[in-house]
């Protein structure tokens, strides 16, 4: 028992600061895009056509990424002979609403906003989620299951997965919704007390991924349940997911870092 406690104390705190200080990403992260529109020559639509799920049109301030549909892989950037798209380090994505993840050059970002009055209350300072896999690949299963590990520990911000919809204040939902899963979904949700909020992760989760186009999925949460947060990604870093929960919580302002 003692090298056991002696080889702990040798390790020292795991749990990484955030928020009070935001932990290091590696150097090929793929955060929000940046969009320079005077880059762009007229008429050129190759990063549009390069899109494999139609996430960037075209409007009169030039081009629009859709982050909902967005899988944050580099094929419209390396198609821009001019640079006109670029992927930053910014991990912050979370919206309340699906049309704030349009994205252009014009407007500015609308980060996820704090949930009114009575759910905060009641949620600001205990939250319980059942996640539920609604039929995608498992990669955004994997980065909200690392939360719960050490180096994160979710659990210090009072925020939880429960094993049932019945001990839960919401549900996490992963995966675009297929026609199989549709009404397990349902189920699940109905199964929540009320007060109950849904937070959807991912791009198959917000707007079917790269399976929209195909006829056994729904295209996202929203087609059959009410969200109440989006978060972007494919899959989004486990720092976009967590940055999006306390958002929706107002913790982050209380834990150091004040929100855009």
């Amino acid at each position: 028992m003692i090298h056991i406690l002696l080889s702990r104390w040798r390790q020292g705190y795991r749990t990484l600061p955030y928020p009070k200080a935001l932990p290091a990403l590696p150097e090929r992260f793929r955060g929000r895009p940046e969009i320079h529109p005077e880059r762009c020559p007229e008429g050129c639509r190759v990063c549009a056509d390069a899109c494999a799920t139609e996430a960037i049109t075209f409007g009169a301030a030039g081009p629009r990424i859709d982050l909902g549909r967005c899988l944050f892989c580099p094929d419209c950037a390396e198609a821009c002979p001019e640079g006109a798209i670029e992927y930053t380090q910014e991990h912050r994505l979370a919206t309340r609403t699906r049309e704030d993840l349009n994205l252009d050059s014009a407007d500015e970002y609308r980060l996820a906003a704090v949930l009114d009055g009575e759910m905060k209350r009641l949620f600001g300072r205990s939250l319980k989620l059942r996640v539920v896999s609604a039929g995608g690949c498992n990669g955004c299963e994997v980065d909200v299951n690392v939360l719960g590990t050490l180096g994160w520990d979710l659990g210090r911000f009072g925020i939880q997965y429960v094993a049932s919809p019945r001990h839960a204040d919401g549900l996490l939902i992963c995966g675009p919704v297929t026609r199989n899963m549709e009404l397990a979904v349902r189920k699940t949700y109905d199964a929540v007390p009320h007060p109950k909020m849904v937070i959807a992760v991912g791009a198959c989760a917000i707007a079917g991924g790269p399976y929209f186009r195909q006829e056994e999925q729904l295209g996202g949460v929203a087609s059959v349940l009410p969200v109440d947060l989006f978060i972007p990604g494919c899959p989004p870093h486990p720092l976009t997911i967590l940055d999006g929960l306390l958002r929706l919580l107002g913790r982050l302002e209380a834990e150091g870092r004040v929100g855009a």
